[in-house]
Parts: structure tokens; C-alpha cells; sequence
């Protein structure tokens, strides 16, 4: 096998209930379901699910009460930010001693940038790296580019290694319908499935000017370019860094009043405020997300005159965009994010 340069894609399994458990190893095996307060009586989303909560139909999203009412018997644990990040930054400091680039996207996944004659050695010895130092485990997609190897790691999951490749792309993905696409979610599958491409072979052989008048000019060639396996293949050795920091508040209860729903804004602005004089960077506009009842969410942002860090500042922006919104229903949720400047 030649020396040749790899992209690898590490995505830790079941990552914030994997954490939860290393910290309470009792609940191995056993169902378990994280996200907001950990009250599956209160208003919240599921954040992650373990293996066995996902059996019963639980996944990332998904309202804690609809989780409750399908698995029964899990274990509903909240949220603990500090803690993932803590682990996060322990696996990317194992990764980096590792002979690879590390580029990382997320607390929980990394590209890796190698050159090596067996890519599948390398992966045997990430994974056993993140075992060895954190106790989790991971999977590891080897791809040609950044796109095939992150494709790869679904096929990994749970706890394996898959590689895809140029050679074998179109046996592997063809018949495989068009959101299986890293970049395709299930509005455009939709969209493109009314206009009679169903599958990955079909989007590839779609005519380019066809997408362009569906989705444009520029969306809808690059469609096309992932349905050939297109991506990125340069691993850039860049520390991950947040574009912004965001708060939001799910309320047990509608809330339709709205010198109430501005104080919460307001505490909501304040923390959002402490956050970003933490990260160091100046915001450079603020938005904010407002969930109607039922589940009709809204986003609206403003850009603001100077980056800042004052948070007289990002509340007045804040209480300015909430402005915007008609109130014309009841409000379940509620949240604000600063954007970092040259973001």
C-alpha cells in the first residue's frame, strides 16, 4: 500500500451521554436521554440519547416529554456544558499528540490530516488513544477528502472504523437517496424529490442549469458536486473557535406577556454579555430566537453600529430585535446569540 494523504473523521459515540455515564458508571446499559433541566415533566429537547434510549425511538430534538412517553424507563439527566467542554478538550490534546492534523469542528468531532501507507492502522490507533485517555469511544470515517470521510463515520457507527474513497463512492452511495449527502437536509431531499431526483446517481446526473433554477446559481451546482463526492480535502491545524455565544430559556408555561418575556430577554442578555467578555472577542450583532406555541420558531438579527463587549449595549440590541417580532401567539421559547466580530 503507498504512502498517501488521508483525511480522518473522529466523531465521538453518544458523546454527552457517554460523558454522563463515564461520571455515573451505574447507568451503563441502561437508557439514557440528556437535555435541558433533566425533567422530562418540563418543556426541553433532547440534546443526546445513548444507544439504548435511541432503540425506543429517542433522538436529538426531540421534545423530553415525547421522549418520556416512548422510553419510559430512561434515566433524563440535565445538560452540564463545563463538563463536555472539559472532555472535549482532553480528547483534541490526546489527538494532537497523535502524527496527525487536527482540525476540530465540534466538542465531539475532529478531521485529521495524514499521510500514511494504512490509513485503518491510524484509525485502530485513534480510537485507542480516546479510549486509553478518556474511557469513550469514538468512530473513525478514512475518506480522500472531508466530505467521504465524514460520510465514512456513519458508516463506522458505533465504534468502528469504514473508509470511502473515489473507488468506491458510487457503489457505496448511488442508490442511496439525496440526504444521505453531508449538506442535504430533508427540505431539499423534498424538493429535489418533486422534481423527480430521488437518489444520490440521480442528483449526480442531474443538469446543472435544472439546479440552479431550483436552488440557484451557486446552490445548485454544488449540489450536484456532492452527489459526485466533491469536498474539501486541506485539514487545517486551527484551534476550534466559537462564532458565537448563545442563551435560551424554554418556559414551563406560555408565556403571552410581554413586559415578562422582555425581562427574561433582558437576564437572557446579561448572560450572553458574561459569556462573551469571557471568550475575549467583541460581538458584532445579536440575534434572537423566539419559539411560538406550538413549535413555530423565528429568528431576527441586527447588526450592531461597533463591536462590543458591553452589556448595556447587547441588551439594548436584544430588547431592539425583540421589537420586531409580532407577538401574535404565545411564546415557549426564547433565546438570544452575540456573533463575534470577522465571524
Amino acid at each position: 500500500m503507498s504512502t498517501q494523504d488521508w483525511v480522518l473523521h473522529v466523531d465521538l459515540d453518544q458523546f454527552l451521554a457517554a460523558v454522563e455515564i463515564a461520571r455515573h458508571p451505574e447507568l451503563r446499559g441502561r437508557p439514557v436521554v440528556v437535555g435541558g433541566a433533566g425533567d422530562p415533566t418540563a418543556r426541553g429537547v433532547v440534546a443526546t440519547a445513548s444507544y439504548e434510549a435511541r432503540a425506543y425511538g429517542v433522538h436529538s430534538g426531540m421534545p423530553l416529554r415525547t421522549a418520556a412517553k416512548r422510553c419510559p424507563d430512561a434515566v433524563f439527566l440535565p445538560s452540564d456544558a463545563p463538563a463536555y467542554e472539559e472532555v472535549s478538550e482532553r480528547v483534541m490534546a490526546a489527538l494532537r499528540e497523535l502524527p496527525v492534523v487536527v482540525e476540530v469542528v465540534g466538542w465531539d468531532e475532529a478531521f485529521l490530516g495524514a499521510r500514511t501507507d494504512d490509513p485503518e492502522a491510524l484509525a485502530g490507533r485513534v480510537r485507542e488513544t480516546v479510549a486509553e485517555r478518556t474511557g469513550l469511544s469514538c468512530s473513525v470515517g478514512i475518506g480522500d477528502n472531508k466530505h467521504r470521510a465524514k460520510l465514512a463515520t456513519g458508516f463506522a457507527k458505533p465504534a468502528g472504523v469504514a473508509r470511502l474513497t473515489a473507488a468506491t463512492w458510487r457503489e457505496v452511495m448511488d442508490h442511496r437517496p439525496t440526504d444521505a449527502l453531508w449538506g442535504i437536509g430533508g427540505k431539499t431531499r423534498h424538493k429535489l424529490a418533486d422534481a423527480g431526483i430521488r437518489t444520490v446517481a440521480e442528483l449526480a446526473a442531474a443538469d446543472p442549469a435544472e439546479l440552479a433554477v431550483l436552488f440557484g446559481p451557486r446552490l445548485g451546482p454544488y449540489f450536484r458536486l456532492l452527489a459526485h463526492g466533491a469536498g474539501d480535502r486541506d485539514v487545517t491545524a486551527t484551534p476550534y473557535v466559537p462564532r458565537s455565544r448563545s442563551r435560551e430559556t424554554t418556559f414551563q408555561h406560555d408565556l403571552d406577556d410581554v413586559d415578562e418575556l422582555r425581562e427574561h430577554l433582558r437576564r437572557l442578555a446579561r448572560r450572553v454579555a458574561d459569556d462573551v467578555t469571557a471568550e475575549g472577542r467583541p460581538a458584532a450583532r445579536v440575534a434572537i430566537k423566539v419559539r411560538f406555541a406550538p413549535f413555530i420558531t423565528r429568528t431576527r438579527s441586527v447588526t450592531l453600529p461597533a463591536p462590543t463587549s458591553d452589556a448595556a449595549e447587547l441588551d439594548r440590541a436584544a430588547q431592539a430585535v425583540f421589537g420586531l417580532f409580532e407577538l401574535d401567539r404565545p411564546v415557549r421559547l426564547l433565546g438570544v446569540r452575540a456573533e463575534f466580530a470577522g465571524e
